[in-house]
């Protein structure tokens, strides 16, 4: 039997105003969209670093415990970065507030939580070269 090989191209993200949430990723994060579907409501591909792609599409209903990162299922979208100290800075600029101070990580370097324009929890994550995700 051949062993199956997996990469992740995308993360589908229900959102209650698709193009408020479209404008927040592409304003404050400057992912790149992908693709349009033309449609009413819209729904489009966004693309951030490393080829990760975020489909925004219509939701149906919510939650209120969306930014909890407890609760059962996909919680948070981590994105990478070198300093977590200069993108803190640089995403402060673009109106991101933060829920706390950077916290350590696991497998090593620290983290740092803050919300999209609808609640969905992200966090900045920085890992020293001797982490064990280098």
């Amino acid at each position: 039997m051949s062993e199956l090989k997996y990469s992740v191209e995308h993360i589908g993200l229900p959102a209650r105003d698709t193009v408020a949430l479209k404008d927040w990723y592409v304003r404050v994060l400057g992912a790149k969209l992908r693709f349009d579907n033309g449609q009413t409501p819209p729904a489009f591909f966004l693309e951030l670093g490393g080829g990760l792609m975020i489909e925004i599409y219509g939701a149906t209903g919510s939650v209120a415990d969306t930014a909890n990162n407890g609760v059962a299922g996909w919680r948070h979208l981590a994105l990478r970065v070198a300093s977590i100290e200069a993108a803190q800075a640089e995403l402060a600029l673009r109106g991101v507030s933060f829920t706390g101070e950077p916290k350590p990580a696991g497998g090593g370097g620290r983290v740092l939580f803050f919300a999209d324009a609808e609640g969905n929890l992200l966090h900045l994550v920085e890992r020293p070269k001797e982490s064990v995700f280098h």
